[in-house]
């Protein structure tokens, strides 16, 4: 079961990128990674003690339970080893623990039945303070399923069927699904008369598109042979007058100082309403 041997890896590059835990120093129990002479900083070693591995059953229609073919239900020990230097004490040992199964418990995908730990201990090998703790995870391995892990927080895929999984042709990846449900956002602003004005959208847009609420969007006054742009058009390899792309929005202009063909942009004229939407 190569996705259960990859679980304390997985589980220690997690803890890792915990900003709660950032004062631990997380590695595996196995294969054993050499700890300091004497230990400086709180250190977690994480590994498998055992597992137990049972047929998985399921109810049917007649509410009868019926032995699952393809899958079996995983009760896997984790080992957590926890060093800490003996100038913090044996009380940091049992804070590190209680830190590191919070996360594991309210944070993780992780499905914890038990936790527990035993008596603090000291270790002149490491000049360090040692309390041995364990979880047990509970997990359903079905290798024939897309996806049958009660662990999905660290467990990749393609460890059971990353062809077909990390396939986007078939599946959509976390960009896309953001991109579906929300491929757009649009707003209102209302002019303030600055020559120059940014908005922010959170992200930076293939295409946006501004326009005065009920105005045209060229306004051409033929007796004094000048025209005002309200409206603009702007994509990543260009724009139309008064509106440029920004890495997190865009920027419009309101100026007679940049003219183009007898044409002024005024996308942001005093007391004047405008709309834009902004694409993904």
């Amino acid at each position: 079961m190569s996705e259960i041997s990859a679980l304390p890896s997985n589980i220690v590059e997690w803890l890792k990128n915990r900003e709660e835990l950032s004062y631990i120093r997380f590695l595996t129990e196995f294969p054993a990674i050499k700890k300091a002479i004497p230990l400086k900083h709180t250190t977690v070693a994480v590994g498998i003690e055992s597992m137990e591995i049972t047929d998985s059953f399921e109810e049917n229609d007649e509410g009868v339970l019926v032995e699952n073919e393809y899958c079996r239900q995983a009760k896997i020990n984790l080992k957590i080893s926890i060093h800490a230097p003996f100038s913090l004490g044996g009380e940091a040992c049992h804070s590190a623990f209680t830190d590191i199964i919070d996360c594991l418990t309210f944070a993780s995908g992780l499905d914890i039945l038990t936790s527990g730990c035993e008596n603090v201990v000291a270790d002149r090998d490491t000049d360090a303070f040692v309390l041995t703790a364990w979880a047990t995870v509970n997990a359903s391995l079905c290798p024939a399923q897309t996806s049958g892990l009660d662990f999905p927080s660290f467990i990749s895929k393609d460890l059971l069927c990353g062809s077909h999984i990390n396939n986007e042709s078939v599946h959509l990846s976390e960009k896309q699904l953001d991109y579906l449900n929300q491929p757009f956002v649009s707003a209102s602003y209302f002019g303030t008369g600055d020559a120059t004005r940014s908005f922010s959208v959170g992200f930076k847009p293939s295409l946006v598109i501004v326009a005065g609420n009920q105005l045209p969007f060229i306004y051409a006054n033929h007796s004094a042979s000048w025209n005002r742009a309200f409206a603009g058009v702007a994509i990543d390899k260009g724009a139309s007058l008064g509106i440029e792309l920004t890495n997190n929005g865009f920027k419009v202009r309101n100026t007679e100082n940049d003219v183009a063909r007898s044409c002024h942009p005024f996308l942001n004229e005093l007391g004047t309403t405008y709309f834009y939407i902004a694409f993904k």
